[in-house]
C-alpha cells in the first residue's frame, strides 16, 4: 500500500447499514483498524455489543458469513477498558459517548474518513453549520472525507449542492468524485444503485432521444424506521401509514430514486420519469419493476424481448466489476438475499415487449409552428412505440447496497 493510504476506518451509527459495512470491512481486511460510534451506552456491557454484532437473523453469525459453517467465531481479546475487541483479526474501538459528529472523537483514533450511517446527518451545506448536530460536525471533529450511506438532504430552499458535495454510484459515474474538491459523498441510495445499473445499459444502446418517457416502482423490504405494531403518529407527522405494522401489511410510500438518478445520470433530467415504492413484510431483498416507452428506430425492426436482454447480456458481461447480472433463472427475493456486489440482477426470464402504432395530431402540438403544418400532406403522424417492462432484484442491504457501499469507501480511500 502507498505511504499515504488510510488505515483507519470511522464508521457513524450502528444499525442495520452500520453493522453490516462493520462486517464488510473486517471480512475485507483493507482498513488496519475500525472505530465505530455508537454514540450511546447499550445493554449492560462490551460483551453485549459483541454478542448483537456476531449474530443477525437475515445474514446468520459473522463466522459463518464470513468463513463458512465450519468455522469458529472471530471475536476476540474484548478490552472493557479500551472499549476494544479483535473482529476476524482486525482491532475494533467503539465509542458511546457523543452522538454529535462535532463531539466525536475522531481526531484522538485518528480517523480521517468516516461512512455516516445514521440517517440523521444528511445535509452537506453551510447553512447546516449554523446549527448543533450536522454532517459538517464530522469535519470540525477530525475527519478530512465523509461518506453518506443515503442521498443528500438539504433543509434550507433556497440553497443549492455545495461544490465541496458530490453524488456517485459506483460503476456509473464514480468518477465524478475529485479528491483536491469534494469533502462530501453520497453513495445515494439502495434503489438508485439498481436503477441505475438497469438505466445505463438501455441509454448507451438507444441514447436519451429514443427513451421517451419511463416509471417505476420498488417492492421494497421493510426497513428500521417501520413500526412492527400499529402506534400513533409523532406530532406533526402527516403520513399514517408509517405508523402501521410492516409485519402485517403492505404499505404504500415514496422514494427519491428519480431525483438522485438525475444526480448520477445526468440524461435523466430529459426524460419524463415517475418513481414510486411499496413496503413489504421481508427482511431484505427488493424488486424495481421499470416501465419504458421507446421509440422504434428508422431500420424498421421493433425493440424486442430478446433485444433488450441481449443489451443486459453483453452490459453484464462487460462489467468489470460484476454490479449487473443478467439472470435467466426464475428468482424469488431469498435467492437474492447475500449476492455478492449485483447492484441490480435482471429477471431476464419476465422482460416484456410490447409495439403499437400511436397516431398524432401535430396541429394538436402547442409547440409546432401552425405556419409550417400549411405545407404538409397531412398533420397526421404515426410513430411506432415499444413498451417494455424490465424486472431487477436488488439485496437492499449487504449484498447489494453496504458491498457497493464497502467499494466506494475504499476507492475514496486510495485517493487520499
Amino acid at each position: 500500500m502507498p505511504q499515504n493510504t488510510i488505515r483507519v476506518l470511522g464508521i457513524n451509527g450502528f444499525g442495520r447499514i452500520g453493522k453490516l459495512t462493520l462486517w464488510h470491512h473486517v471480512g475485507r481486511k483493507y482498513f488496519k483498524q475500525i472505530v465505530v460510534n455508537i454514540g450511546r451506552q447499550t445493554g449492560t456491557s462490551l460483551a453485549d455489543i459483541a454478542h448483537y454484532l456476531q449474530r443477525d437473523s437475515t445474514y446468520g453469525q459473522l463466522h459463518t458469513f464470513l468463513h463458512g459453517y465450519c468455522a469458529s467465531p472471530v471475536v476476540e481479546n474484548i478490552n472493557y477498558d479500551e472499549n476494544s475487541m479483535f473482529i476476524n483479526g482486525i482491532k475494533v474501538y467503539f465509542l458511546q459517548d457523543s452522538r454529535n459528529p462535532e463531539t466525536i472523537d475522531w481526531r484522538g483514533h485518528h480517523v480521517r474518513l468516516v461512512v455516516e450511517t445514521t440517517g440523521q446527518f444528511l445535509d452537506p451545506t453551510d447553512f447546516a453549520q449554523n446549527s448543533k448536530n450536522t454532517l459538517r460536525g464530522h469535519i470540525v471533529a477530525g475527519a478530512e472525507k465523509i461518506i453518506v450511506s443515503a442521498p443528500f438532504k438539504i433543509k434550507h430552499e433556497d440553497l443549492s449542492m455545495p461544490e465541496n458535495a458530490v453524488t456517485t454510484v459506483m460503476g456509473i459515474n464514480e468518477n465524478d468524485f475529485d479528491p483536491r474538491k469534494h469533502k462530501f459523498i453520497s453513495n445515494a441510495s439502495c434503489t438508485t444503485t439498481c436503477l441505475a445499473h438497469m438505466f445505463k445499459p438501455l441509454l448507451n444502446a438507444f441514447g436519451g432521444q429514443r427513451i421517451l418517457s419511463a416509471s417505476m416502482a420498488t417492492v421494497h423490504a421493510a426497513t428500521g424506521s417501520q413500526q412492527v405494531l400499529d402506534r400513533l403518529p409523532k406530532a406533526g407527522k402527516k403520513d399514517l401509514r408509517k405508523n402501521r405494522s410492516i409485519m402485517n401489511n403492505i404499505i404504500l410510500t415514496t422514494t427519491g430514486a428519480a431525483k438522485a438518478l438525475a444526480l448520477v445520470i445526468p440524461q435523466m433530467s430529459h426524460i419524463g420519469f415517475i418513481a414510486e415504492s411499496v413496503r413489504v413484510p421481508v427482511s431484505t431483498g427488493s424488486l424495481i419493476i421499470l416501465v419504458l416507452s421507446i421509440q422504434e428506430g428508422p431500420s424498421g425492426r421493433s425493440v424486442t424481448r430478446e433485444a433488450i436482454n441481449s443489451i443486459y447480456s453483453e452490459a453484464a458481461a462487460n462489467d468489470p466489476n460484476g454490479y449487473l447480472v443478467c439472470s435467466a433463472e426464475q428468482n424469488v427475493s431469498f435467492d437474492i438475499i447475500g449476492y455478492p456486489k449485483s447492484a441490480a440482477i435482471i429477471e431476464a426470464h419476465e422482460t416484456h415487449t410490447r409495439t403499437a402504432e400511436l397516431t398524432i395530431d401535430l396541429a394538436n402540438v402547442p409547440a409546432i409552428d401552425e405556419s409550417l403544418l400549411t405545407h404538409l400532406k397531412s398533420t397526421i403522424i404515426r410513430p411506432q412505440v415499444t413498451q417494455a417492462v424490465i424486472y431487477g432484484w436488488y439485496d437492499n442491504e449487504m449484498g447489494s447496497y453496504v458491498n457497493i457501499l464497502g467499494d466506494r469507501t475504499v476507492s475514496v480511500a486510495e485517493l487520499m
